[in-house]
């Protein structure tokens, strides 16, 4: 008995160590759950907080990098209006020193005046003494007689000093009206011309973002003073989307600071150093291409043996315009034209030619030369020891000299023909677009047309009908129709040939 009782009490106890394991190992596994799930907890919690913080980071960066922005914008306006106020204080100083002048030069003349008062005071007392003592000499005269001698004296005195007074009020209104005849004519040019200059000393460079404005200006503004010193242009930077403006009167410094500022975009580095090399780089680039400009012309027209610098200089007329007119397309025309009608007419083609390509060559540089293109083409041709027939030609083309020669009557009329034909020049470009507008317009007015276009300058129309709904016969009458009202609406050199086509088409498809 006692031995069951041990055993019982044995396994009693070995029962309970068992469940105590049991337990004891369940709740280290329930730990280690718990343990794990609180890591995931607390990894998850991290990154929720790094992405909070990140995302705070971003917020307040986006926030800075928006309010630096618009103190450089407000910076930009401010340098702007200052640029601006600069300009005014410099023109009312210019004005202020003009009309100083203008006092001291009439303070000069009222001190003449008044000279010339004291002076005609003191003649006019030596002359009143020398009456004085005629009459004491004639005092056996009637006093009837000496008064009338006294009055005519004095009468052509008056006589005299009149008309140095009216001579010198002339004078004064000759010179006051020159000068009012030449600021009224420097208002209307001003004022006739702002529209033609806008369009021809402005370019405009795009740039991949408005961010690159930023750094085309630079710290304080040293990149853009950098580019407007190097290059000689102003730069305009306004509120122009993705864009910069290139102002400038000479076309040439105005190519080269277009492909500098293109080229140091797409190089990304921008600063004074590059700036200088880039500009230098592009100028020497520039004048390569402008000798090769002028090479390649000589070559087209079979020009041969011109100087070196004539040659760059005709390159050069690549970047010069007259009227919205290429100069160089214009001089090679008139040289074109000039031959032809030498030699038809038998006289010297090459002489034609070659006074026709270069009577346009001071151009090139009459922006930095005082003087007319003519007379500086004249003192050019003559440095580069040019025929003395070829001289002529450039020294007569504008009637300056009368033509003495039918090489320089030739090229005159070649330039005249080439300024003057339809779209070449500004002043006549627009009527000539109208023209063909109108042209255009009047042919489609009509029943039945389905496409009109003006043609050879506009001496020609043609129409495309539908056949559909025009046959043969009414396309003739057609023709007549469109031709007569054009006859009425419109003013025209010549005639303008109208016609009418109409065909019909068959289409099938092989499978």
């Amino acid at each position: 008995m006692l031995i069951i009782g041990a055993a019982s009490i044995f396994g009693v106890y070995w029962v309970r160590s068992l469940t105590a394991k049991t337990i004891l190992a369940d709740a280290e596994k329930e730990a280690k759950r718990q343990i794990k799930e609180a890591e995931l907890q607390a990894e998850n919690i991290v990154r929720k907080g790094e992405l909070e913080s990140r995302e705070k980071l971003l917020t307040i960066t986006s926030d800075f990098e928006r309010k630096t922005q618009s103190k450089r914008d407000e910076l930009t306006a401010i340098e702007r209006k200052l640029s601006n106020r600069e300009e005014q204080i410099e023109r009312r100083a210019g004005n202020l020193d003009k009309r100083e002048s203008d006092l001291e030069a009439r303070s000069a003349q009222v001190k003449k005046s008044q000279q010339r008062s004291e002076e005609r005071e003191k003649e006019l007392d030596s002359l009143v003494a020398q009456q004085q003592a005629e009459l004491e000499k004639i005092s056996g005269m009637t006093p009837q007689d000496a008064k009338r001698s006294l009055m005519k004296s004095m009468e052509n005195e008056a006589r005299n000093e009149s008309a140095k007074v009216i001579r010198q009020i002339e004078e004064q209104a000759r010179e006051t009206g020159l000068t009012r005849a030449r600021k009224i004519i420097s208002m209307a040019i001003q004022r006739v011309g702002s529209e033609h200059v806008q369009e021809t000393t402005v370019s405009v460079v795009d740039l991949p973002n408005d961010e690159m404005k930023g750094r085309i200006i630079g710290r304080e503004g040293r990149n853009i003073r950098a580019l407007e010193q190097a290059t000689g242009i102003d730069l305009i930077i306004d509120d122009t989307p993705e864009a910069v403006i290139l102002s400038g009167f000479d076309p040439y410094r105005r190519e080269i600071a277009r492909i500098s500022i293109e080229r140091l975009i797409s190089d990304g580095r921008i600063h004074p150093g590059r700036i200088e090399e880039v500009v230098e780089k592009v100028r020497k680039e520039i004048d390569q291409q402008m000798r090769e400009e002028g090479e390649a012309t000589c070559f087209e027209l079979g020009i041969h043996d011109l100087h070196p610098e004539l040659v760059k200089l005709l390159g050069k007329l690549k970047y010069r315009s007259s009227y919205g007119q290429n100069v160089l397309q214009h001089s090679k025309e008139v040289s074109i034209l000039a031959g032809m009608l030498a030699a038809e007419l038998g006289a010297n083609a090459q002489a034609a030619k070659r006074g026709g390509l270069l009577h346009d060559v001071g151009k090139a540089v009459d922006k930095e030369t005082d003087g007319t293109h003519v007379q500086i083409g004249i003192k050019l041709l003559k440095k580069f020891g040019e025929n003395k027939d070829v001289i002529h030609c450039l020294e007569s083309h504008h009637f300056d000299t009368e033509p003495t020669t039918v090489e320089a009557i030739l090229v005159q009329s070649a330039d005249t023909l080439s300024a003057a034909r339809p779209g070449a020049r500004r002043e006549i470009l627009e009527t000539y677009v109208k023209r063909l507008e109108k042209l255009e317009e009047i042919a489609d007015s009509f029943q039945g047309v389905s496409k009109s276009y003006a043609i050879q300058a506009g001496r020609e129309v043609r129409i495309i009908v539908e056949s559909e709904k025009v046959n043969d016969d009414e396309a003739a009458w057609l023709a007549k129709d469109i031709s007569k009202r054009i006859e009425g609406e419109l003013e025209y050199p010549g005639e303008i040939r109208v016609t009418v086509i109409r065909e019909t088409r068959s289409v099938e498809y092989a499978r």
